[in-house]
């Protein structure tokens, strides 16, 4: 990475511009480092400590990047002619001064939540010719300032956990002008660690002799780097304030708002309860008990940052017995909120609280149950990163407002995943911005498993946590190529970027960890296809790995090679179980070859996750060791499965092999991507957006505002697309829509939408018809399984020739990825038919339609 400029790299990670950090002098700028010398950085010893602790942090990372290591002090006040002031409005005396001398404007930084300014001032105090002031307006405020400053000279947040080289600079300016990021839009937003083992528990346990203090210091660090401000802490056997009496002390520290998971009310560690617990998790007959519990938690608490959890569920986040009942559970709340009052000395409204709406305690909530105004309801996915529950529009406001909990990580049915990551940003996006525009922002929370290998998700989710507004529809690609770029540089970012994009799109289709050899169609070459897309990415991959600098590979294996690795590979051990199969049935000669060929495949999958293991000098040991191979229902294996194969005996004669049918004519079916339509219609403030790269095979299409009521009556000039299609024969057709697997988060009759051929009338079709977010539903676990909804509508050509379907809106954020339009004949497959007509978008039809602006 040598070469690299800081200000053409941060210039592509910064949407909506260029850096405020250059490695050339610039008019009014200011001199960080030059010629060898560093400005000296000041903060006052009154300061948030956590806030000097960050300042050590900006003092190592302008070493980092220039090998100067600039002095700090905190006792006297600075000399020279440029220094570097950090502090926080109200704790810093020498901040505060320069705000009452005029000197430095503080309006719309001070008395707001989490905001810092960067500002070069003229003159700041006798001694002092200039400046570069980082003034927050809270503890975190200033911890971003210092960290936004780190992260524009060139190094990553994930400089620690995904070994990311800091490109060096022989200067380092910083622009003239007033910087800052604004007020986050949302309050909370942070990452759960959950599932933990084996990973990141045999990982930690090797590491630091624990899930403790040591490892969590990183964790902090990485948190705030990446403007998060909020954890739920690991859960599996571990206790955060039982476990380390430091994790909370240096949390706080820190500036991390804690919080436990939806099941752990009032800072209680669910293992605690296995620990001290005495008699049933049971409110009914053990309250006393359960009351003492959970008030040595808050006595715990002391004033240190919380976001407290209320509410109960059965032990082991199971769900409360049959017979529990709302007046129960209202009563709960209301003994816990007595516990939070007299523990703190104030009233329970001034601890922030959250309450999850979390698989069946939704259902409480839908049947009227009602907690204080002042609690946070954390509305929750289907744990598959879907949606739920949104509130409804024109409620009145909550003074605690509403959260997401979502998943890029579950433990639970149809079945774990738990491996790679397999969540395309285009749909975080897609979902995420439904739930901010449905008012949802007060806490994002998502599940991140170990935390790696969910770099770039968990970066994507705290970026757009903190402005929805600044990443649109169409800048999804773009973020990703700006990702790749702080990590790797400029010069493969556009590549990197789309193998990133492409792997978690593949990934999607269906999580690994429900693979097999069944999955895709050997009689159509889906499966090829599949396998070749994979080794496709892998050497392009590879091809960049031999062209990047030797500092740069570790983080490029962890980030980039070795899910390609990994996942190339598994898809052609289930391809080649496949053949295998498909060969034995006639008991072709090659049979015993590719059972061997699968062994192998079976055997370099070990390989693959040994090499991660070992990366960075074993850094990362048991960071892959989750199983990924054999599962037979929900849970996980104990151990990877060799898929099982058939061999022929020696001298097997083969069998004749039959003819395969071929596939009709192309014109017996019309297979087209949602985006390819031939004309949008809107209509009011409703138009139709491109959702690019959202779903299986291409990108999908949608109606903004995802606000707006629905169209009742579709019809006439309503909001509709248009596909031109040319059909050869009259008679009976089937359409097949394709659509993202979004659920009734109306928890109304169903989100639908319309569809017709021709002049006939639209025939609305619910996607949620008999489907219910639950285990044992068989339409969700197959939506999920497959990331699809596929329904289906019949009409009738009167003619054969050309023709125009046409998808009409009913409800908002219904997403529609593909279409097929069947006359029979038709294979079946697990994507869907590769597109086989286009329609051709006129320029007049671009030219009206706002496309991706949202």
């Amino acid at each position: 990475m040598t070469g690299l400029t800081v200000g053409a790299s941060q210039a592509a990670w910064a949407i909506d511009g260029a850096s405020y950090v250059t490695s050339k002098k610039q008019k009014a700028s200011f001199t960080l480092e030059a010629a060898g010398k560093a400005a000296p950085l000041y903060a006052s010893a009154s300061d948030w400590p956590g806030v000097l602790r960050a300042a050590k942090d900006l003092q190592a990372d302008i070493n980092r990047v220039t090998s100067v290591t600039p002095t700090l002090t905190t006792d006297k006040a600075p000399t020279g002619k440029e220094v570097v002031l950090i502090g926080t409005i109200g704790k810093s005396p020498l901040i505060d001064q320069l705000v009452r001398d005029k000197k430095l404007d503080v309006s719309g930084v001070a008395g707001k939540w989490e905001v810092f300014v960067e500002q070069v001032v003229e003159k700041p105090m006798p001694g002092v010719d200039r400046a570069l002031v980082i003034a927050g307006s809270d503890k975190r405020g200033t911890i971003y300032g210092i960290y936004d400053l780190s992260k524009e000279m060139g190094v990553s947040p994930w400089y620690w956990w995904a070994d990311v080289p800091t490109p060096t600079q022989k200067a380092l300016y910083v622009s003239a002008g007033r910087h800052t990021q604004g007020e986050p839009k949302v309050k909370y937003r942070g990452i759960f660690i959950n599932d933990e083992a084996p990973a990141l528990s045999g990982w930690s346990k090797e590491k630091f002799g624990g899930v403790n203090s040591k490892m969590y210091v990183h964790m902090f660090e990485l948190i705030l780097r990446l403007k998060g401000n909020y954890l739920w802490p690991a859960m599996w056997g571990n206790a955060f304030s039982d476990d380390d009496p430091q994790n909370p002390v240096l949390a706080d520290e820190y500036g991390i708002v804690m919080g436990t998971s939806h099941h752990e009310p009032l800072t209680r560690a669910h293992d605690e309860w296995r620990r001290y617990g005495k008699g049933p998790w049971n409110y009914q007959t053990n309250p006393e008990v359960l009351q003492e519990f959970w008030r040595g938690g808050m006595k715990r608490m002391g004033i240190r940052e919380n976001v407290v959890t209320v509410g109960m569920r059965g032990d082991g986040d199971e769900p409360m017995s049959e017979g529990s009942n709302i007046a129960l559970l209202e009563k709960i709340v209301a003994d816990q909120r007595k516990i939070i009052a007299e523990t703190t000395g104030k009233p329970a409204e001034q601890t922030p609280q959250m309450w999850a709406l979390y698989k069946e305690v939704q259902d409480y909530y839908d049947k009227g149950m009602r907690v204080p105004d002042d609690v946070t309801l954390l509305l929750c996915d289907d744990n598959w990163g879907n949606i739920r529950k949104l509130p409804k529009l024109g409620d009145k406001p909550r003074k605690g407002g509403y959260g997401i909990y979502y998943h890029f990580d579950y433990v639970g049915g149809p079945r774990n995943y738990k491996w790679l990551n397999t969540n395309p940003l285009p749909r975080i996006w897609e979902q995420m911005h439904l739930a901010y525009e449905y008012g949802v922002n007060q806490i994002w929370i998502v599940n991140v498993g170990d935390l790696k290998p969910m770099e770039l998700p968990i970066s994507f989710f705290l970026d757009y946590a903190w402005n929805p507004d600044k990443i649109k529809a169409d800048q999804v690609a773009a973020y990703t190529r700006q990702w790749a770029a702080q990590q790797f540089g400029e010069k493969h970012a556009t590549e990197i970027g789309d193998i990133l994009a492409k792997y978690a799109k593949y990934n999607a289709r269906r999580k690994p960890e429900l693979l097999d050899a069944n999955t895709y169609s050997l009689a159509t070459g889906e499966w090829a296809t599949v396998v070749a897309e994979y080794n496709q990415l892998l050497a392009r991959a590879e091809a960049i790995n031999q062209k990047l600098p030797a500092a740069d590979r570790d983080a490029y294996f962890e980030l980039v090679l070795h899910p390609m690795l990994a996942c190339a590979n598994l898809n052609e051990l289930y391809y080649t179980v496949a053949l295998n199969w498909e060969a034995a049935k006639t008991n072709q000669a090659n049979t015993n070859e590719l059972a061997a060929k699968a062994k192998a495949l079976f055997a370099k999958d070990a390989e693959i996750s040994k090499r991660y293991n070992a990366i960075a000098g074993g850094k990362w040991n048991h960071m892959m060791d989750q199983t990924h191979i054999g599962y037979t229902y929900w849970q996980q294996p104990e151990v990877d499965k060799m898929p099982q194969v058939v061999t022929l005996p020696a001298g097997t004669t083969p069998a004749p092999v039959p003819p395969t049918p071929s596939q009709p004519a192309t014109g017996s079916f019309v297979s087209i991507e949602a985006e390819h339509y031939t004309q949008a219609i809107n209509a009011g403030s409703v138009t139709w957006q491109r959702l690019p790269d959202l779903g299986r095979t291409a990108g999908a299409v949608t109606t903004f505002p995802v606000t707006a009521a629905p169209t009742e009556t579709p019809g006439g000039t309503s909001p509709h697309l248009e596909y031109r299609i040319t059909l050869p024969q009259a008679g009976p057709v089937t359409v097949q829509a394709y659509l993202a697997p979004t659920l009734n988060f109306t928890n109304g009759q169903g989100l639908r939408y319309a569809v017709s051929i021709d002049d006939e009338t639209p025939q609305i079709i619910n996607l949620h018809t008999g489907m219910t977010a639950d285990n044992g539903n068989r339409p969700w676990e197959k939506a999920v399984a497959e990331n699809i909804i596929l329904k289906t509508s019949q009409h009738t050509l009167s003619k054969p020739g050309e023709h125009v379907l046409k998808f009409w809106r009913v409800d908002p954020a219904v997403v529609l990825e593909k279409l097929v339009v069947d006359q029979g004949g038709l294979k079946p497959s697990y994507l869907g038919p590769p597109e086989n007509a286009t329609g051709g978008k006129s320029k007049s039809a671009e030219a009206k339609n706002s496309l991706g602006q949202r």
